[in-house]
């Protein structure tokens, strides 16, 4: 199931833009206190480091990811999710614009 919607969260209006405005996202802190963020990544192949372990939820687009240690690349598309571990990285292919929410923890 795709979330479409996230009510009484705390939004940072501030964007993070990383690579070069390839990746934007939001920050927000639901009203459980739990941080999450949102947005989007464009076409490119780019790697992110973790702290803390996260989820990606694809909420709308696809990627392809890899995570760090492996060899297998893997497919994710709306309404699906991966897990990355904290103090780790993964790779990520985008073809056509990659919707996600991470929720950390």
């Amino acid at each position: 199931m795709t979330t479409t919607s996230i009510a009484n969260v705390t939004l940072n209006t501030q964007a993070s833009v990383y690579f070069d405005g390839k990746c934007v996202s939001h920050s927000f802190v639901t009203a459980e206190g739990i941080k999450k963020s949102v947005g989007v990544v464009l076409p490119a192949s780019l790697t992110f480091g973790t702290a803390a372990p996260e989820i990606m939820e694809c909420v709308g687009g696809d990627c392809e990811y890899k995570l760090a240690g492996t060899e297998a690349w893997k497919k994710c598309a709306a309404g699906e999710q991966f897990s990355v571990p904290g103090n780790s990285s993964f790779d990520i292919r985008v073809s056509n614009a990659f919707h996600y929410i991470c929720h950390y923890g």
